[in-house]
């Protein structure tokens, strides 16, 4: 196995739903997988409104019904996060955009990804939507769509860096 710890951050919004999700899930495969020392998985927001606050309740209930608690509470992802992560996910176009410009430099830029980049049954430049306004089925939704992403990227990584 690499020595290498590698860093992720999943990255939506406001922190509350999409990445918080994705985070979980990713947490949970990378547990399952033993890796759990080399993968670093964190998430944030692009924007900072609900910085501090707890995960959104519908998302949280579905993560423990699945067996992928929700933690932490929001952030904002800020410019110098670029330094400490190897991999900046973003969870639809929107969140993906602001992430290019607020990278200080090309190096920077090619750590941003579409989540769904890494999930080949996956369409092209395809988003996570946003359950927020919607009911618990979108959240079910978002987790499977995480789930299959989070399984591509997982075994990306894997290939990549020659982790276990």
């Amino acid at each position: 196995m690499s020595q290498t710890r590698i860093a992720v951050s999943f990255v939506c919004m406001g922190n509350i739903c999409r990445s918080p999700t994705a985070e979980a899930v990713m947490r949970h495969l990378v547990q399952q997988a033993g890796l759990d020392g080399a993968i670093e998985i964190d998430s944030a927001g692009t924007g900072a409104w609900h910085v501090g606050e707890a995960r959104d309740e519908r998302s949280h209930s579905v993560g423990l019904r699945r067996g992928m608690p929700l933690s932490g509470e929001a952030r904002q992802f800020r410019r110098s996060d670029f330094a400490r992560f190897d991999y900046v996910l973003a969870l639809d176009r929107e969140n993906l955009a602001d992430l290019v410009r607020l990278a200080p430099d090309a190096q920077a830029r090619a750590k941003v990804h579409l989540l769904r980049e890494f999930d080949r049954a996956s369409p092209p430049n395809s988003d996570v939507p946003d359950p927020y306004y919607g009911g618990i089925d979108g959240f079910e939704h978002v987790f499977d769509i995480c789930e299959a992403a989070c399984r591509g990227l997982l075994d990306h990584l894997r290939r990549t860096h020659r982790l276990g």
